[in-house]
């Protein structure tokens, strides 16, 4: 097993690397879109940044309304703070509604376990949770998640960022995979 390097927003070792394509990203959107059709959810919600990625197409693919929200530990792409914290407040049009919340990714479930409070504190009559990839290790556990791993996962997004002019992996995973000294 490699060990990977360890640094940002988690401080957990990861069994291995996963790197999701594009099309494997559609696949497991088309995967969380059939799994939560019957549930007919009046709302998307995507929880900026990279949750907007699954939110939106899964909220296309079942024709349903979307709303963004922002809650993070980053400010320009960079770990600023050690828990989630509100930059865009869930929408006041949850009350009453069933809602679904859309993440990438569930590591630690601190920042679905934020938004799920604060959709229920707006009013919401169902939540509930979806992810592509989830952590065995997350305190939270989505209702619907396309992949379970603890292998570090590479989205397809991250694999070509401009940094300084140049295309290159994301420098937070670069970091990470980094060996260790």
């Amino acid at each position: 097993m490699k060990k990977i390097r360890e640094k940002g927003s988690y401080s957990h070792e990861h069994k291995g690397i996963k790197k999701i394509s594009w099309r494997e990203f559609h696949d497991f959107c088309r995967h969380l879109a059939e799994k939560i059709l019957k549930e007919n959810f009046d709302i998307i919600i995507g929880i900026s940044e990279q949750g907007l990625y699954p939110g939106t197409l899964i909220a296309g693919m079942l024709r349903k309304e979307f709303y963004p929200v922002r809650l993070t530990r980053r400010e320009n792409d960079i770990v600023q703070y050690k828990k989630p914290i509100w930059k865009v407040d869930m929408p006041d049009i949850v009350r009453n509604k069933n809602i679904l919340i859309v993440d990438e990714i569930c590591a630690t479930g601190e920042t679905l376990m934020l938004a799920v409070k604060r959709v229920g504190e707006k009013g919401a009559t169902k939540i509930k949770t979806a992810v592509l990839v989830a952590h065995s290790y997350s305190r939270y556990k989505p209702h619907y998640v396309s992949l379970e791993t603890d292998q570090l996962v590479i989205f397809p997004w991250d694999t070509q960022i401009l940094v300084r002019g140049k295309w290159r992996l994301h420098p937070e995973i670069e970091e990470k995979l980094k060996p260790l000294d």
